[in-house]
């Protein structure tokens, strides 16, 4: 029996080279990229080769023009709707509520002068009075059909709606006790009068200013430039002609009749916009300086009128009742003969500026008229309160509401040159506007397809180069 030797086995040797590495571990796929970089990278691509660059230019082109009559056709929308309230509504409003006022002044002048005739009022009077209050009522629900109930000239339309009916009771009793001889009835007029010109009239005042701010509110927006389509058609204009330049530089072709008609396009567009936006404007401005100008000054004079006449006719219902406030050591003064003189001077101020204003002879006719029959109707008053001081009541009567050289028939004088001069700067005023809205007339059509067709003649004029590149 054998056995193996009884010796130790030598270690094996480590091997004297190192491992092979690992192989690396495989590179994370690429992140997508988004549409826009990858459209950048094509657009980067395309601009290196002439067919690129031609349809980058080419789409260029038709961005431009079709942004301009875009531009263009929106901008003048704006202001043609303008131009459209300033005729349709916001100038109507205004003449609507000045003849609000001036129906309410005159209901009150007339129920001051019915009660002077005495128990036996004038039909005639009477008639002019119902007339008055009639015309009023029927504006308010015009005017209130047009108006939001929540701005400012429906809360003063509201007011009136409210006051009216108290006045026209007031007026009613002041007639009542004074067909019976009763002299409560002066006091009931007095009542209807104050009611009247501290409630009623201040707040068709303010409905009338209300109005007359939102027609000058639509007149400057109807003439703001529009710089921005402007622009936009100067810079279209100057890449098109700088597109026909290159063309011309490579190819030697003096023109390209797609790009031709593109500048053609453009070139109508700009001009339609500033030569018809420049003749609105003219139009407009000259609504606002001869017509607008002149109604609200004519407006104001027939309101200081009514005013007038209405103080002149309750001094002698009032006989001295009513004294203006006690200042100092000054003596008190009858406040309905104060309040005469204080209209009567605003009524001579406004035929001033109205002649001045006036711009043609059937402008200032009336209003020469009317100052003349101002300055007799001062001298007629003037002897018709002498009378009055004098003790001879009946006789001042007959000088303020006689039908022959009275007061009365100066005042009416006085409102008659009044409306013709008021007719004819409303006329006026309508033309003009309605020309400045008419210049705007197509233009938004117009923009809109001349852009597109501006387009369509850049596209065809860059696809004629292109395809001398196929």
């Amino acid at each position: 029996m054998t056995y193996p030797p009884n010796v130790r086995t030598a270690p094996v040797p480590a091997p004297t080279h190192a491992p092979a590495p690992s192989a690396p571990p495989p590179a994370p796929p690429p992140a997508p990229r988004g549409a826009w970089a990858e459209g950048r990278e094509r657009v980067r691509a395309a601009a290196t080769t002439e067919p690129g660059r031609l349809q980058i230019i080419g789409a260029l082109l038709a961005l431009l023009v079709v942004v301009f009559g875009a531009v263009t056709a929106f901008g003048v929308s704006d202001r043609y709707s303008a131009a459209d309230d300033v005729v349709e509504r916001s100038q109507p409003l205004s003449a609507v509520a000045a003849k609000i006022y001036g129906s309410l002044a005159s209901a009150d002048t007339a129920a001051s002068s019915g009660f002077l005739a005495g128990a036996q009022e004038p039909a005639s009077v009477q008639k002019v009075y119902r007339d008055d209050i009639d015309t009023a009522s029927e504006l308010l629900v015009e005017a209130a059909t047009s108006t939001d109930s929540s701005s400012d000239s429906g809360h003063q339309i509201a007011t009136i709606n409210e006051k009216l009916p108290r006045y026209t009771g007031l007026v009613e009793r002041a007639r009542a006790n004074n067909r019976q001889g009763l002299p409560l009835g002066g006091a009931y007029l007095r009542y209807a009068n104050q009611l009247m010109t501290k409630e009623i009239l201040p707040a068709a005042e303010k409905l009338y200013a209300s109005e007359t701010a939102e027609l000058e509110r639509d007149q400057d927006d109807a003439r703001v430039w529009p710089f921005v389509a402007l622009a936009v058609g100067v810079v279209a204009l100057g890449v098109l002609a700088w597109a026909q330049h290159r063309n011309y530089r490579r190819t030697n072709r003096v023109f390209n009749h797609g790009l031709l008609a593109a500048t053609a396009a453009a070139t109508v567009m700009l001009l339609w916009l500033a030569v018809g936006h420049t003749v609105a404007r003219v139009e407009l401005d000259n609504a606002n300086a001869e017509g607008q100008a002149s109604l609200k000054v004519l407006n104001d004079a027939r309101i200081s009128s009514l005013k007038a006449r209405a103080s002149e006719n309750l001094t002698l219902v009032a006989r001295g009742a009513v004294l203006t406030e006690k200042k100092g050591d000054e003596p008190q003064q009858d406040q309905y003969e104060v309040d005469h003189q204080t209209n009567m001077k605003s009524l001579r101020d406004a035929l001033a500026n109205a002649k001045e204003l006036a711009d043609d002879d059937a402008g200032l006719l009336p209003v020469d008229n009317a100052r003349e029959a101002t300055t007799e109707w001062q001298k007629r008053h003037k002897s018709a309160n002498d009378t009055d001081k004098a003790g001879e009541y009946e006789s001042a009567v007959k000088k303020v509401i006689g039908d022959k050289n009275s007061t009365g028939e100066s005042f009416n004088l006085v409102d008659d040159a009044l409306e013709k001069a008021i007719g004819h700067e409303q006329r006026e005023f309508t033309d003009s506007a309605r020309s400045g809205r008419g210049a705007l007339n197509g233009l938004v059509i117009g923009a809109f397809v001349l852009g597109l067709l501006g387009a369509v003649g850049a596209i065809l004029g860059i696809n004629r180069r292109l395809s001398e590149y196929r």
